[in-house]
């Protein structure tokens, strides 16, 4: 099971809004400024989505040297929900089987791959109502959170 009620304020906001100095995590871990780049791994059509999302991200300071293996998971569930689809558009909602007709099996990866896209892009905003919930300082540096606690 999860976690339970909302999710915590970020440590900047907490600084910002004035919280009890016995609330604010003084040692939380910053990741370290640099490169990011996308790994190696990615699929052809994974390293697209990467390309496209992951300069807006990064600029914002949501994607950052930490964060690269679970982003990298949301870029090649979208690349697999592509590709399902293709496939789903292509051919019939039901295929020939052993015992009849079944559905076919595309619709399946396609809909696991939405699912852990919709679950892990989350994370990263990447919907309208995921990202109502994120806070980042608009034109400031990745290390806000650093800044702001100095």
């Amino acid at each position: 099971m999860g976690k339970r009620g909302p999710a915590p304020k970020p440590t900047a906001l907490r600084v910002l809004h004035g919280d009890r100095p016995d609330r604010i995590n003084n040692d939380e871990p910053l990741p370290a400024e640099g490169g990011i780049t996308a790994p190696d791994t990615l699929s052809d059509d994974a390293r697209a989505a990467w390309d496209r999302l992951a300069p807006d991200l990064i600029a914002c300071g949501v994607l950052t040297a930490w964060d690269v293996d679970g982003f990298a998971m949301v870029c090649e569930a979208l690349a697999r929900y592509r590709a399902a689809t293709k496939l789903v558009n292509g051919s019939a909602l039901l295929v020939q089987g052993a015992n009849g007709f079944v559905k076919n099996p595309a619709l399946v990866v396609q809909r696991e791959a939405e699912m852990t896209f919709a679950q892990l892009g989350a994370r990263f905003g990447l919907t309208p109502s995921d990202r109502s919930q994120l806070k980042v300082e608009r034109g400031g540096s990745a290390d806000n959170a650093a800044r702001l606690l100095s």
